[in-house]
C-alpha cells in the first residue's frame, strides 16, 4: 500500500528514517518538525498553523516524536525526585502533543478508505510490564499516550470505520538523544523498516492497540 503520508518529527533520528523509507517505497511522504518548520508539539496554535495548509487525504500519519530527557532533566529514580514541572513537561511532549496532532489531522484522514494514525510510544509506558520502577513522569506520560490513542481509536471507528489508530514501541534505537540501556541498539533505518513492516500487517480490527517493533502486542 502506498499513498500520501505525513511524518511529524521528521528531523529526528527515527522520524527522518521513517520519512526516507516511505519515500523509497513510493509514498508521497512529507515531514514536519520543529527544526525545519518551527512545529512546536507543546503549543496547539503551532500545531494547528502547521497543519492548516494541508489538504486531504493522507492515508498514513506518524507522530515520531518523544523525549526522555527534557530541558536537561532525565528520568527520576525515586519518589524524592518527583518535580511537578518536570512531570508537566513530560506530559506535554509525550502525551498531550501527539493527542493534539490527532485532533487536528483527523480532517485529513479519509473516511471511506484506509486511514492510519500512529504515535510512537515506549514499553516503559506499560503498567503490566513494569517490574523495575523508577522513571515516574516518563512512564506515566507514555501510559497516558496509550490511553489517549486507545480512546480516540474508539471514537474514530464511528466516523472512520476502516481507520487504524495505534501506539507502537520502536525498540531501542541508536539516535542522538536515545537512552543507553546497555544493550544492542537498532539503527534508525532498521527501526524504520521494522515499524513500517508492523504497520503493513495491521487491520482495522487491531485499532486502539499498543504494539512493539516485532508486531507483538504490549500489555497495558
Amino acid at each position: 500500500m502506498a499513498g500520501r503520508a505525513l511524518v511529524i518529527g521528521a528531523s529526528g533520528g527515527i522520524g527522518a528514517a521513517i520519512l526516507a523509507a516511505l519515500q523509497a517505497d513510493g509514498w508521497q511522504a512529507q515531514g514536519l518538525s520543529r527544526r525545519e518548520n518551527g512545529f512546536d508539539l507543546t503549543d496547539e496554535a503551532s500545531i494547528a498553523a502547521a497543519l492548516e495548509p494541508l489538504s486531504a487525504p493522507y492515508q498514513l500519519i506518524i507522530v515520531a516524536t518523544g523525549a526522555l530527557t527534557i530541558a536537561g532533566q532525565g528520568p527520576e529514580k525515586t519518589l524524592r525526585a518527583l518535580d511537578p514541572v518536570i512531570m508537566a513537561n513530560q506530559f506535554a511532549v509525550n502525551a498531550i502533543g501527539p493527542a493534539l496532532v490527532l485532533k487536528h489531522v483527523r480532517r485529513l484522514m479519509p473516511r471511506d478508505g484506509g486511514a492510519m494514525f500512529v504515535a510512537l510510544s515506549a514499553r516503559v509506558g506499560s503498567i503490566g510490564d513494569n517490574a523495575l520502577g523508577g522513571w515516574y513522569a516518563h512512564r506515566a506520560a507514555k501510559a497516558a499516550l496509550n490511553q489517549l490513542i486507545h480512546t480516540a481509536a474508539i471514537e474514530m471507528t464511528r466516523s472512520h470505520p476502516k481507520s487504524i489508530c495505534v501506539t507502537l514501541h520502536p525498540g531501542t534505537v541508536a539516535t542522538e538523544f536515545g537512552p543507553d540501556f546497555g544493550h544492542e541498539k537498532q539503527s534508525p533505518s532498521v527501526a524504520a523498516r521494522n515499524i513500517l513492516g508492523v504497520l503493513a500487517g495491521l487491520t482495522p480490527a487491531q485499532t486502539g492497540g499498543f504494539y512493539d517493533w516485532t508486531g507483538a502486542r504490549v500489555p497495558w
